[in-house]
């Protein structure tokens, strides 16, 4: 489904059909770890089920770059070993698929730079496609003149989420949103941590600086055995 110009939605990514660059946000991978090490008995599926629902939607497809787009692992101050063999087999993985990968820092990747050296990438703050859009992660609003000119903005970080009635029972669903900040246009990914659903747009505290005003003419776009355009927040609110 296309959500804007040259834009479309390919399961929790978004492909930018002319400039054939897939844009991937926050795997969190090493998160099922983290829970074990609180404690919470989580068994441990995020890395093989990551790998089959992207070798799912890529394969077939000539991408020329992947952009992840912040989060790629969990843990804030440590690289942990599942971490290191987790996130460069998922690199190694996308490899296959494209010929450059693009790392933006999300809050997660305090120290992502040695899992980057291993494979020879850089990694950035943002990243510009066309010209007018640009790509990062959300935590924080950047300034300077490059980004005011920007008339597209795509972040993650926030990892949009829908709470909708299905079947007599509450069921949360992964969604893209779209809608303005200020005079720019934001579309906002959900995260690809399969693990999670996540924040529920409708109730809980939003993380991103850039979602803190009215949301409610957000247009959203939620991720099941399909995708579905379901009005604004404001029609879902209604519901």
């Amino acid at each position: 489904m296309e959500i804007s110009k040259n834009l479309e939605i390919m399961d929790l990514c978004l492909y930018f059909k002319k400039e054939k660059t897939l844009v991937i946000s926050d795997i969190h991978m090493g998160y099922e770890e983290a829970l074990n090490k609180k404690g919470i008995l989580a068994p441990r599926f995020q890395y093989a089920e990551t790998l089959n629902r992207l070798k799912t939607i890529l394969t077939g497809f000539k991408l020329q770059k992947i952009v992840i787009n912040g989060d790629l692992k969990h843990e804030f101050g440590t690289i942990s070993e599942t971490e290191w063999r987790h996130t460069l087999g998922i690199i190694d993985f996308l490899f296959q698929y494209c010929k450059k990968i693009i790392l933006i820092r999300g809050n997660h990747d305090k120290i992502l730079g040695p899992i980057a050296k291993k494979r020879s990438l850089e990694v950035r703050r943002n990243y510009i496609i066309g010209k007018t859009t640009m790509i990062l992660h959300g935590d924080k609003i950047p300034t300077g003149k490059t980004f005011d000119k920007m008339k597209r903005l795509v972040i993650g970080h926030e990892h949009p989420a829908i709470s909708l009635y299905k079947d007599g029972r509450l069921e949360k669903f992964k969604c893209f949103l779209k809608g303005k900040w200020k005079k720019k246009e934001l579309i906002v990914i959900p995260s690809y941590n399969v693990v999670t659903e996540g924040t529920d747009m409708l109730k809980d505290k939003l993380l991103s600086p850039f979602l803190k005003k009215n949301i409610d003419d957000f247009k959203v776009f939620i991720v099941s055995d399909g995708i579905y355009g379901f009005g604004t927040i404001k029609d879902i609110k209604m519901l």
